[in-house]
């Protein structure tokens, strides 16, 4: 059997198939693939805390009408199905960049990498055959994918990944919370919201803000100014 996808590497936005959050699985299965893997990433808009990646295989007897978009799930709910994917017999594959390499990489490039290395962290159990990517992107891995705006809406593998990374995530911040707990990371995750950039004005930024964002950056600028000039964007 040809186990060529019709487009290895490309590209496709929303509204161009029937709502089916498993029909890519379906066909990539027809054409012969197994293994096939949703990759998805959280925290590429906080001011704060890392980017993490996951990278998801579900096994076949998985309830695949379980899974939605993490972004519309209630918290309970995101712990609900994180706790599935991992009894399901899902292989996954974690991935953290920290604020430090974020900065360094900028934080397109900072999610790219942080979802290969979750790609390779599933490989100690086996080679994906075909990777589902959310977003306009694929990573930089010589193996067939398709990248898909709004995946996790759309893949219910993405969407598992999209689930596995934000809970990761949130869980992170939390302990983050505890060591400085005047940003209250356990409540924003380190995204821009008013408290959160009151808190910076007050305090000034902590070791795990990036330091390349707007919110943030203005405090390197110039340190002869005070936090709260500097904080005044």
């Amino acid at each position: 059997m040809n186990r060529e996808p019709c487009a290895s590497f490309a590209f496709v936005a929303p509204g161009d198939e029937a709502v089916d959050t498993f029909h890519y699985e379906k066909d990539l299965v027809r054409q012969g693939f197994t293994d096939i893997a949703g990759l998805d990433e959280a925290g590429r808009g906080p001011l704060a805390g890392p980017v993490v990646a996951a990278c998801v295989i579900l096994p076949p007897a998985c309830d695949y009408g379980r899974f939605r978009d993490s972004k519309q799930l209630s918290a309970r709910r995101r712990r609900e199905l994180h706790a599935y994917v991992l009894d399901c017999g899902a292989r996954i594959g974690v991935s953290v960049v920290d604020a430090a390499e974020i900065d360094r990489l900028n934080i397109l490039q900072a999610s790219l990498q942080a979802m290969k290395r979750a790609a390779e962290a599933c490989l100690d159990s086996g080679l994906p055959g075909f990777l589902l990517v959310d977003g306009k992107f694929t990573v930089p891995m010589a193996l067939p994918q398709l990248a898909l705006v709004k995946g996790e809406s759309r893949s219910a593998s993405i969407a598992a990944a999209s689930i596995v990374a934000k809970e990761t995530r949130d869980r992170l911040m939390e302990q983050y919370h505890r060591q400085y707990p005047v940003y209250n990371f356990l409540r924003n995750k380190g995204y821009p919201t008013r408290e959160h950039r009151q808190a910076l004005v007050e305090h000034g930024p902590c070791p795990i803000h990036r330091r390349t964002f707007r919110g943030v950056r203005e405090f390197f600028e110039d340190t002869s100014a005070s936090p709260q000039q500097q904080g005044l964007w």
